[in-house]
């Protein structure tokens, strides 16, 4: 046996033996780094009152978590089809545990600003673990697989808005990066015993690999498709997750922070999706899975034009509306997950970084789209735009062959 065929032997040996125990680590990881992009939106007033930064740059503490996070896809992501996996991922970690105890440590705006733009940027290791479990479990096991570690993904980006409201609401907003940063180091000591090594077989250098993230949009129709599907889903799912806190503190329903927090907590429902939507895909039933992903966004919006706000079953409605949407999000971003790994087992970190890309920049349009929209006609405008953007992907889903 050649030096060559020995490394991807090596390789691809653990397919056969990625355990459950495996799986829900990956998952958990997943959950506690994702949450680490969200821990401060619900913490951005008092975080800029209390280092002095301008009320009207208070914006900058997500932007600048949310330009890492974008620059880390297309940059970092990448080099888990060039770079031994578990080492790159441990290698984030550690970097991601120095940004967040700088955050804590900060009392003035710039070098809590860089620590943002870092945390975002070292947080993309959750884009690395995806692919690296995808490239570890057996073809026929593949979406399942995919659909669980994503559940963990999804529960962390849910959970950790209210979790930073509560925590900052009984001690300080610096104790929640304090608590991440100790989380993010036993998080990297349990990695470095449990994952398994994956060395990839680099034919290409950084540049060259940057590069072929260009080629790859170029060439592959079904990572522009489902890159469209999921900037518009992951839109609407920001649109709502932005506009839903003014709403529900506005004078229609006059609820308190703690009551928003325990609101969102609501949205974890939706995370059932994920492994629902992988069992669908490893029985190709990818195509009415993605449709009905689509139709539960939709349906999410209509649901709250059935009765006038400020009632008790409006917001029971709305309630189910932000579960119906977090569900269809979820299973439509699984099931293309599931799709684009197909293309070339060489390709999942490149084109894992690219699909989640395109849900990021829509996920950033979105978030702008309904604080204005809020403002100029509140939830009646915000929603309708909300629902509009998953039509447009239904609408093209409609051309879609098997």
């Amino acid at each position: 046996m050649t030096s060559q065929s020995a490394s991807a032997t090596a390789s691809q040996s653990p397919a056969s033996t990625l355990s459950t125990a495996m799986t829900f680590i990956m998952a958990a990881a997943c959950g506690l780094i994702v949450a680490n992009l969200y821990y401060a939106q619900p913490l951005a007033g008092p975080i800029a009152a209390d280092i002095g930064l301008p009320a009207h740059a208070t914006g900058l503490i997500v932007t600048l978590t949310q330009i890492g996070y974008g620059l880390g896809l297309l940059l970092i992501v990448p080099l888990g089809d060039l770079l031994e996996n578990r080492r790159l991922i441990i290698t984030m970690l550690g970097a991601s545990t120095i940004a967040l105890i700088a955050a804590g440590l900060s009392n003035s705006p710039l070098p809590f600003l860089a620590a943002s733009l870092a945390i975002g940027l070292t947080s993309t290791s959750v884009q690395m673990i995806v692919p690296f479990a995808a490239n570890l479990a057996p073809d026929a096991t593949r979406g399942r697989v995919v659909g669980n570690v994503m559940s963990g993904l999804m529960l962390g980006i849910m959970l950790a808005r209210p979790v930073s409201s509560l925590i900052a609401r009984f001690a300080s907003w610096h104790l929640v990066f304090f608590l991440s940063a100790a989380v993010m180091i036993a998080l990297g000591i349990l990695l470095s015993m449990r994952l398994p090594l994956r060395r990839p077989q680099p034919r290409m250098g950084y540049f060259q690999l940057l590069a072929s993230l260009g080629t790859l949009v170029a060439t592959q129709p079904l990572l522009r498709r489902r890159g469209f599907y999921q900037a518009c889903l992951f839109a609407s799912f920001t649109l709502f997750w932005t506009v839903t806190p003014l709403l529900l503190a506005g004078p229609v329903f006059n609820m308190t922070q703690s009551g928003i927090a325990l609101f969102a907590f609501v949205g974890v429902a939706g995370a059932i999706a994920s492994p629902i939507a992988g069992r669908l895909a490893d029985r190709d039933l990818s195509k009415p899975a993605t449709g009905l992903g689509l139709a539960a966004a939709i349906l999410g919006f209509l649901v709250t034009y059935i009765t006038s706000e400020g009632s008790m079953l409006g917001l029971g409605l709305l309630m189910l509306g932000a579960i119906l949407l977090d569900f269809g999000t979820t299973m439509t971003l699984v099931i293309s997950q599931r799709a684009i790994y197909g293309l070339g087992a060489d390709l999942r970190s490149r084109l894992n970084g690219l699909l989640i890309a395109a849900a990021f920049c829509g996920g950033a349009i979105g978030s702008a789209l309904g604080a204005w929209a809020f403002a100029e006609g509140g939830w009646l405008l915000a929603s309708a735009i909300g629902m509009a953007l998953p039509i447009v992907a239904f609408c093209y889903f409609l051309t879609e062959k098997r």
